[in-house]
């Protein structure tokens, strides 16, 4: 029953693809009416991919544009589960570019403080819970990518930050940090054997992570099993980081 989310609201921006459709596929099975969002105009718009957002009510936001979220209509007016999933990453050394960095950390930590601030009042009306995810390259930065590392590790540091201010208006904030896992902005290197093996080697478990993994997480944080735990980021990498 604690695992149960029958009748309640579940927001998932960056819910499109990934870990937060994932999330979102996770809370619908468990009962919950979920909603998503994602960059394009409407879900299907998608193509192929439309089929996985049928069940879900969808709404376009693309957190890269400055001022995007705060004139952003949310699809509900109270929330139990809002899950931040949106992220960015630039490879080949863009991230050293100004205007490539800035853009990154636009969504990957502007982005969240201006979606926790917007949907904080519905949240707080029903003691809700909101789940930051950020990544192990916050702990770790990546040579390559700047910004996608100094974005991560800012988004962390919000859910410390939050958890503490925020847990006197009942609305518990915690995170979770994926590792290495297959989704298309991993592409670049789940495509590469090559470079696939390399970084299987620094993975006690020598796989990747699955969605659905970071999902399972994220269903343990909203319920009521996690009901003390604020302000806390989940390491979910396989092992990666214990060495």
């Amino acid at each position: 029953m604690d695992l149960d989310f029958t009748g309640r609201n579940v927001l998932v921006v960056g819910g499109s693809s990934g870990i937060g459709l994932a999330c979102a596929q996770m809370f619908a099975a468990r009962g919950a009416e979920v909603a998503v969002t994602g960059t394009r105009a409407t879900k299907t718009a998608y193509g192929d991919g439309a089929k996985a957002l049928e069940p879900f009510a969808f709404s376009s936001l693309d957190a890269a544009v400055p001022g995007a979220v705060e004139a952003w209509v949310p699809p509900f007016n109270v929330l139990d589960v809002v899950i931040l999933s949106q992220g960015a990453v630039l490879y080949r050394r863009q991230e050293f570019e100004i205007e490539a960095f800035r853009q990154v950390v636009e969504v990957n930590l502007n982005s969240l403080m201006a979606c926790a601030q917007k949907l904080a009042p519905a949240l707080e009306a029903h003691g809700g819970s909101l789940i930051i995810i950020s990544s192990v390259g916050g702990l770790r930065a990546a040579r390559g990518n700047p910004a996608y590392s100094a974005s991560k590790a800012g988004a962390i540091h919000l859910t410390r930050a939050l958890g503490d201010a925020w847990a006197g208006r009942s609305i518990r904030v915690n995170g979770i940090a994926p590792g290495l896992i297959a989704t298309k902005m991993t592409e670049v290197t789940t495509s590469d054997p090559t470079r696939l093996q390399e970084r299987l080697k620094g993975i006690p478990l020598n796989r990747l992570g699955r969605p659905e993994e970071i999902a399972g997480v994220a269903l343990f944080l909203a319920s009521p099993l996690a009901a003390y735990i604020v302000g806390e980021t989940i390491v979910v990498d396989g092992g990666r980081t214990l060495s």
